[in-house]
């Protein structure tokens, strides 16, 4: 049930049939809710499915873009996160309905006036990801002491983790402990500054990924030259025994065990889930 406020020409907070009014940012705002049971036309398909691409990223981040985008609907009746998701839905989605994606170096996490950052990097070192930046020799005295504001977050589980006011630019770089059962996963990473008042922000910049693919790849590639191996050292065997088998039949005698034991000893049997040449 909705209540008035301000008499009957004021505003009204709460539900009244198929209307919502409520305050935002110092106005009433009234809008209307309910389904439509037209079917959806393709334009409409495609809006739907830009829209759950891009809430499905923000949502897990909300807190670190309520901060981004605050300055930016300071003194509006737009809120911090309908702006973001307007920003996103519009650059950052990638691809063509239904095998759209989102896009996440086009991604927007804040948006200011406050010098980016410059050429960010990521590294990882076990539990520990560490971001850096370039800090230009002729910085500005006045951004010097601006707050890294740092954000992982990994497509795949759907987690984060932030930090709002982190080193200072002069430092060139900001290190981020994770969840060990996070380390071998797939990231992504964001860098805005903020002003050490916080009345002012930068845009953010996609500082790189990690993938979780290049552990996987590492992996194979130790395996896949162990098989190689394994498989040389068979190929080797069997030439030799060759050899040995077409000297004993030219000389008319029969091998003798001594020299297959020998080669046996030289060139032992591999595991048995190896597989052999063939």
């Amino acid at each position: 049930m909705g209540s008035l406020q301000n008499g009957l020409f004021g505003g009204f907070n709460g539900r009244v049939g198929n209307l919502v009014g409520y305050e935002l940012n110092g106005k009433n705002v009234i809008r209307t809710i309910g389904h439509s049971g037209k079917p959806l036309s393709p334009a409409r398909k495609v809006n739907c499915d830009r829209m759950t691409i891009v809430n499905k990223f923000l949502l897990p981040i909300s807190t670190f873009i309520k901060v981004g985008f605050r300055l930016k609907v300071v003194g509006t009746d737009r809120n911090y996160y309908n702006e973001a998701v307007s920003y996103n839905k519009k650059h950052a989605v990638s691809g063509v309905y239904p095998e759209a994606q989102l896009d996440y170096p086009q991604a927007m996490l804040s948006m200011g006036t406050l010098l980016k950052a410059e050429k960010p990097s990521i590294k990882q070192v076990g539990a520990v990801i560490e971001f850096s930046w370039e800090v230009p020799a002729d910085l500005a005295w006045g951004n010097r002491n601006d707050r890294a504001m740092v954000l992982l977050y990994w497509p795949d589980q759907g987690q984060q983790t932030h930090i709002l006011s982190g080193s200072h630019r002069k430092d060139g770089k900001q290190s981020v402990h994770i969840d060990p059962n996070l380390a071998n996963e797939r990231v992504v990473a964001y860098i805005s500054f903020v002003s050490e008042d916080a009345a002012e922000i930068s845009d953010s910049v996609y500082a790189g990924s990690i993938a979780k693919k290049e552990v996987i790849a590492t992996k194979e590639a130790i395996v896949k030259k162990e098989a190689i191996d394994t498989k040389g050292v068979l190929k080797i065997k069997k030439q030799t025994a060759e050899v040995i088998k077409h000297k004993t039949q030219k000389s008319g005698l029969k091998p003798n065990k001594s020299s297959t034991d020998s080669l046996t000893k030289l060139f032992p049997q591999p595991d048995s889930d190896v597989v052999s040449d063939g």
